[in-house]
């Protein structure tokens, strides 16, 4: 799969969408969402990755004093010597990757809700495409943790009865994620009553 947004790699150029029992199958193109999450997820991400980077940090500190207190025996000298370096290094490895990754994740994170499906693509190290069909969508939520009250935003976590077809959207703005799960919430239901 190609790296570029606008892109996608020949040989998956289409994926079929599944329709109402009887009806043809339509091919859906592979292509970047159309919709950005909101800007507001760059601070969110930051936020995050400087929690965990401070949990982490802490821990290995921790730790270090742990093994140097008790003198593990079963670690080499030059390790038992150098304990200290354990935080210093973990600040060294967390920091640059804490920075760059809330842009990162920005750049890669969309959606789109077409009349029948809903694109998402996510990640920063790996990418994550997924085609969600609102004919099969059983259940939509809205959720909003600590930081995403703070910063005004949600997640929609859209839930099928297969967990691969499930897919999350974070970081949309509080109003455009209600908007967003209501309007799947609608669409689902209008495409179920339309089956019955």
């Amino acid at each position: 799969m190609s790296d570029r947004a606008d892109e996608p790699s020949p040989a998956s150029q289409e994926a079929t969408a599944a329709g109402r029992p009887g009806e043809r199958r339509r091919a859906v193109s592979l292509r970047a969402p159309a919709n950005p999450v909101s800007r507001k997820a760059v601070t969110l991400w930051l936020m995050e990755g400087v929690l965990w980077s401070i949990v982490l940090v802490g821990g290995s500190f921790f730790l270090a004093r742990w093994i140097d207190e008790g003198r593990w025996s079963w670690l080499p000298g030059w390790a038992l010597d150098n304990v200290w370096w354990l935080p210093w290094l973990m600040v060294l490895l967390l920091v640059p990757g804490t920075l760059v990754e809330p842009f990162w994740r920005y750049a890669v994170h969309r959606w789109e809700l077409s009349e029948d499906v809903v694109y998402a693509r996510s990640g920063w190290l790996s990418r994550e495409w997924v085609f969600v069909p609102v004919s099969r969508i059983q259940t939509v939520d809205k959720a909003q943790g600590w930081f995403e009250r703070m910063l005004g935003l949600a997640t929609v976590e859209i839930r099928t009865a297969s967990h691969a077809g499930s897919s999350t959207i974070k970081g949309l703005d509080y109003e455009v994620a209600a908007e967003l799960a209501e309007g799947l919430a609608r669409r689902a239901e209008e495409l179920r009553d339309d089956a019955t």
